[in-house]
């Protein structure tokens, strides 16, 4: 009988430690996925914060243009229209911005 237990025991102990490093294993190649997802987002991150930016620009220039056609024109909301188009443009260049230094 003392036997029979010992063999149940043992082959327990074998099972249990099998068990233990099998789910070891396996947090290693989720924690390596994980870290493979995270630089390959990082790579992202110049580029749209580069998109970013460049559309802010854009956006400036086109909005500056805007402005000066309606000054030019004499039309008296010409300070509101220049409000709204600077912070259009601001706003996208501190997107841009936050993101790299959020994410780098």
């Amino acid at each position: 009988m003392k036997t029979k237990m010992r063999s149940f025991l043992r082959k327990g102990q074998a099972v249990t430690a099998l068990l233990t490093l099998s789910v070891l294993e396996s947090l290693g190649q989720s924690s390596a996925g994980i870290d493979q997802a995270t630089t390959e987002v990082s790579s992202y991150i110049d580029p749209v914060a580069n998109l970013i930016i460049a559309i802010g620009a854009v956006v400036g220039l086109i909005g500056g243009v805007r402005v000066y056609i309606k000054w030019q024109s004499g039309d008296q909301d010409t300070q509101k229209a220049i409000m709204g188009w600077f912070g259009a443009c601001l706003f996208l260049i501190l997107v841009g911005v936050v993101i790299r230094a959020f994410f780098s």
